[in-house]
């Protein structure tokens, strides 16, 4: 089978090269507006939940101690102290107050915000 023009016999459809539509090996980078990230948090109210934090630490090292020298000992005064029985808890549950405090506070709105 001969065209007659070239004198090349035509190839069948499968072996010739088809020319694909491929994007281009880079992206295209588009100009899009940057928004501005907006936390949840702000500086503030991570300053209260780190104060939190320390509380709660603070009443847990007031808890510790009392162990006797000798295991067949007991010292009832150091065991119940005021210190172990009254105060560790209440500054424990300080801390988890003001770490609520801290979660439900809301953020100061910035000048930018408020103007939008």
């Amino acid at each position: 089978m001969s065209t007659g023009k070239t004198g090349t016999t035509p190839t069948p459809a499968a072996a010739t090269p088809v020319a694909r539509a491929t994007p281009a090996a880079k992206p295209i980078k588009t100009a899009l507006p940057k928004k501005e990230v907006s936390f949840l948090f702000d500086k503030e109210n991570y300053m209260w939940m780190i104060g939190g934090v320390a509380l709660i630490l603070i009443g847990f090292m007031l808890m510790s101690g009392g162990k006797s020298a000798n295991p067949h000992e007991f010292h009832y005064d150091e065991i119940y102290s005021f210190r172990r029985i009254t105060l560790a808890p209440i500054v424990v549950l300080l801390g988890f107050f003001v770490e609520v405090y801290a979660i439900m506070k809301k953020p100061k709105e910035t000048a930018q915000e408020s103007q939008s």
